[in-house]
């Protein structure tokens, strides 16, 4: 597991190589680290990888070890998950650029599978109305009250009222940065910031010491709406960062709902403009708990293998000890096991005539 994640993190270090391409590696070779050992030859037949993105594959690789990169990069971000991670949040798993390292700051002792099935985000535009402000802390109280953790991006606003209700009402709650969660912004949060990681989590793609960076926002947005269930617009103008959320969590196949307000409050135009377009209306608490009540439960447990039989051959075991739930190519088994390919062959052919694993399109192999 932690070479696994040595490789996605020696991947991020790549320019220009973002959650997409990296997704694509995977799909390629079945694990990054097959990817990070690839030929350039190779790497250059994959859809995206043009003259840039290969030209800084080969400045980057020569220079960084990723285990020796990995020990080093932890001492100054002693916390993170990759998607090899067992922490890793499984919902954010799902979403198509899902984040290749996310580093997480806090205690998160309520933060269990219970606590992702009940996921919500709340969000909304950084200058809320009096109905907005009021609203926000009444459904951010009460979702809390009914079991839910509110998932918010830290700014002024809608974002403060629902991390400052949730906090208040006793849950937990998880706030996704912009920056690196080592900083706090706006600076007007920070009672907000040491409240959250006394219970729930910060969370960012970005390492410590990262700076505010306009850019940075609309990428933090995906992570908010991939985290959650459902997301619950408040207020925001047309051009509001919320209705990014909203339409990012509509992309992921996530509900959206939307506070109603008045037409002569320019923050309501957003919320108005969802609800045209088939977001869910918040109508009363009482419907918005029972709407969200009946959402499919996210299937968040780690997926149970077959025991491995003692009765196995010794070079059985040592095959199916290399293969998890991800599909590797054979190339990287017999990278891994040190047999010569027909011994390897023939070993997989048993296993699976065992029904102990399963070949996937392109002759790739994983556990049942």
């Amino acid at each position: 597991m932690s070479s696994d994640r040595a490789y996605w993190l020696a991947w991020a270090q790549v320019r220009g190589i973002g959650p997409l391409l990296l997704q694509r590696l995977l799909e390629h070779y079945g694990t990054l680290r097959a990817a990070w050992d690839a030929p350039i030859a190779d790497l250059q037949t994959i859809d995206g990888f043009g003259p840039g993105k290969i030209a800084a594959i080969q400045e980057t690789r020569p220079q960084l070890d990723p285990h020796e990169f990995l020990e080093f990069h932890s001492q100054h971000n002693p916390r993170f998950w990759t998607p090899a991670d067992p922490e890793y949040p499984a919902l954010l798993r799902e979403i198509p650029r899902y984040p290749a390292v996310l580093y997480v700051r806090g205690r998160g002792t309520a933060f269990g599978t219970d606590a992702w099935q009940k996921t919500v985000a709340i969000v909304g535009t950084r200058q809320p109305s009096d109905y907005g402000c009021r609203w926000t802390r009444r459904i951010s109280q009460v979702l809390t009250e009914h079991g839910f953790t509110i998932v918010s991006g830290m700014a002024a606003g809608v974002d403060a009222e629902a991390h400052h209700s949730c906090l208040q009402a006793g849950g937990a709650t998880v706030g996704v940065l912009g920056t690196g969660v080592d900083l706090v912004y706006p600076e007007r949060n920070r009672r907000i910031y040491e409240k959250i990681l006394a219970t729930g989590w910060v969370m960012s793609e970005y390492p410590a010491q990262t700076r505010p960076d306009k850019t940075h926002f609309p990428q933090r947005n995906r992570i908010i709406a991939g985290l959650c269930r459902a997301t619950l617009v408040m207020e925001g103008s047309q051009r509001s960062g919320a209705l990014i959320t909203a339409n990012l969590a509509n992309e992921f196949g996530r509900e959206v709902y939307a506070l109603p307000g008045s037409l002569d409050n320019p923050q309501s135009v957003g919320c108005l403009r969802l609800i045209r377009d088939g977001a869910q209306m918040i109508l009363d608490l009482e419907a918005l708990l029972e709407a969200l009540g009946t959402l499919p439960q996210m299937d968040c447990a780690p997926p149970s293998l077959q025991p491995i039989p003692d009765t196995l051959e010794p070079e059985l075991t040592q095959v199916i000890q290399v293969l998890g739930t991800d599909p590797l190519p054979l190339d990287y088994i017999v990278a891994q096991t040190g047999l010569d390919t027909a011994t390897i062959s023939s070993a997989l052919l048993q296993l699976e005539l065992m029904a102990l694993i399963v070949q996937v399109p392109g002759m790739r192999y994983q556990r049942c």
